[in-house]
């Protein structure tokens, strides 16, 4: 059941590829080990005009923040294994340096996440 939204800081007349998103969904499946459907990516973009970070002047900054839903949360060592991969499969197919791929995860979807109308339990 992971749903997976990835918001990039584009960089100057940067565009992001048509099939970013598949590339995505495929490598992050194969990381959660979902099953062919399980893993769903919602892809963004954000302008670096309407990014911004306090008290500091940004070149070159663009980074990309990847919230991660899932029924249950992994182990603590499990979460940080995925980040590894998640991070390196970010930096890999969106070419971005990993220090700035940042990732959310978000509480457990179980009980609070509902799929056409059903809460997942």
């Amino acid at each position: 059941m992971p749903i997976v939204d990835v918001e990039i800081v584009l960089r100057p007349d940067e565009t992001i590829r048509k099939d970013i998103a598949r590339e995505l969904a495929d490598e992050l499946g194969h990381i959660f080990h979902t099953q062919e459907g399980q893993t769903w990516v919602k892809v963004s973009e954000l302008s670096a005009d309407h990014y911004a970070e306090n008290s500091e002047e940004l070149e070159g900054v663009y980074p990309i923040f990847i919230s991660v839903i899932k029924s249950k949360l992994p182990t603590s060592e499990e979460m940080q294994e995925e980040v590894e991969e998640i991070t390196g499969a970010v930096t890999q197919i969106c070419g971005r340096s990993s220090e700035n791929v940042h990732v959310i995860y978000q509480p457990e979807g179980r009980g609070r996440v509902a799929f056409g109308g059903k809460i997942v339990s």
